[in-house]
């Protein structure tokens, strides 16, 4: 019998159409754990957020205020695509998983992870993870974003390097939205002339993946997209 990769309860073989189908989907997690996840589903905005979860007030024409607020600015990020909601089982498993450094709890995402980034992208998208600082990644070992787009079965390009050590979600609201530069891009001529998914672990207020875009696409992406796990 195998264990549960969060609860690390043993899954036992109960054979009700729960259990059937959650083993279907993944056998890593046990069915009362995977039900703890908010998949985001329905309408989207094109930053991923659920249109049914947001208020009338803040959203027009399909789209959310943020997003269009980013419009005016020249947005840099096409779309985001988003698999679950950011509730407080998902922060609690992402802890465990980032912070406390439990690399294999990845296969608790990778059905779902996979089957959403193949309905929502193209096999000819580069997909380019978000880097850690030196300092980041030697504290955790290793980089989520990394580890986040090895699920998906395809050849990665580590495109950016990080030029800023501080993490984002140390910062306010308005300072993320005020953001310097803080990626270049080691390989321009891997970029030039294609379309890429960058992959992260949550999408907050967008800022990092939109900061990552803008420094593809002055080196000669022709558009920019991103996945991640999780939306804010």
């Amino acid at each position: 019998m195998t264990s549960c990769l969060i609860c690390h309860d043993v899954m036992r073989n109960v054979p009700t159409w729960r259990f059937l189908i959650q083993r279907a989907e993944n056998e890593q997690i046990c069915a009362d754990c995977a039900e703890k996840f908010e998949l985001i589903s329905g309408d989207t905005c094109r930053c991923g957020r659920s249109l049914l979860l947001l208020e009338a007030a803040y959203q027009e024409n399909g789209q959310c205020l943020d997003c269009k607020r980013w419009e005016e600015g020249g947005d840099a990020l096409t779309k985001n695509v988003s698999l679950y909601t950011y509730n407080e089982w998902m922060k609690d498993v992402m802890a465990t998983f980032k912070f406390r450094g439990d690399y294999e709890l990845r296969e608790a995402f990778r059905v779902k992870w996979m089957n959403v980034y193949q309905q929502s992208f193209l096999p000819s998208h580069l997909v380019v993870p978000i880097p850690l600082s030196a300092k980041r990644l030697y504290e955790r070992g290793f980089n989520q974003a990394e580890a986040l787009g090895e699920l998906l079965g395809i050849k990665t390009q580590n495109a950016l390097t990080r030029l800023h050590s501080e993490k984002q979600s140390k910062r306010s609201r308005n300072q993320r939205l005020q953001s310097e530069q803080i990626f270049s891009v080691l390989t321009p001529e891997v970029v030039q002339g294609t379309s890429i998914v960058l992959i992260d672990d949550i999408y907050t207020t967008g800022t990092t993946v939109r900061l990552a875009a803008r420094s593809l696409l002055e080196a000669g992406a022709t558009e920019v997209a991103s996945y991640t796990l999780a939306r804010g």
